[in-house]
């Protein structure tokens, strides 16, 4: 499997993902790197078969339009996404590309309609975990309650050595690892729903 991560002006962060056999793949969040990311695409000849949102926003889907109007694209998003999109997706959904299979996981909180992408032993987890952090809770839709649940009881369930591939480089790695996240990241120490939101609050 061909995984890749890509970043260039600014600190979002776009993936490249594709089945090395048959050459199709994914481009995860292209943000404002769509150049990058087609010239990347074009010298592997990868056929992107689907271009998907982590969630709505403008700094991860800045990209959509030139990536779906120039590699025959389907963008993919959850359904509660306002993003012009092809194909619309719910927690526990499998995508295919090649032999790669990609499970969806709702992850709300940072917005209604975040999710994170499961590909073997990698999780791409959007602005929901970032290295070192986890997303906002304080833009329009945003819920710490909902933030909670996504970090404790779905991504703090799965297994302590999948690697973590953030949205952003803001941590002072570009990745890591559940278990890493789970000692050293401040936001996941262990506390009530209540404490939670109050700690999102400040």
């Amino acid at each position: 499997m061909f995984f890749k991560q890509v970043k260039g002006k600014g600190d979002n962060y776009s993936y490249v993902i594709a089945d090395d056999t048959t050459g199709e793949g994914v481009v995860v969040d292209p943000s404002y790197n769509a150049e990058l990311l087609l010239e990347l695409t074009g010298e592997n000849n990868f056929k992107i078969k689907y271009v998907i949102n982590t969630h709505h926003h403008r700094d991860h889907t800045a990209g959509n339009g030139e990536l779906r109007s120039k590699l025959g694209s389907q963008i993919v998003a959850h359904e509660l996404s306002d993003v012009d999109k092809d194909l619309e997706v719910v927690d526990g959904d499998l995508l295919k590309v090649g032999n790669v299979n990609i499970k969806v996981i709702h992850t709300p909180g940072h917005s209604p309609d975040s999710i994170c992408l499961l590909i073997d032993n990698r999780l791409l987890t959007g602005d929901t975990l970032f290295v070192g952090e986890c997303g906002r809770t304080d833009t329009r839709g945003g819920s710490s309650k909902d933030m909670y649940n996504s970090l404790f009881n779905k991504i703090g369930n799965l297994d302590d050595d999948i690697e973590v591939f953030p949205g952003h480089d803001y941590g002072p790695s570009a990745t890591s690892t559940i278990g890493e996240e789970k000692r050293t990241n401040y936001t996941l120490e262990k506390r009530t729903l209540e404490e939670f939101i109050e700690f999102m609050r400040e």
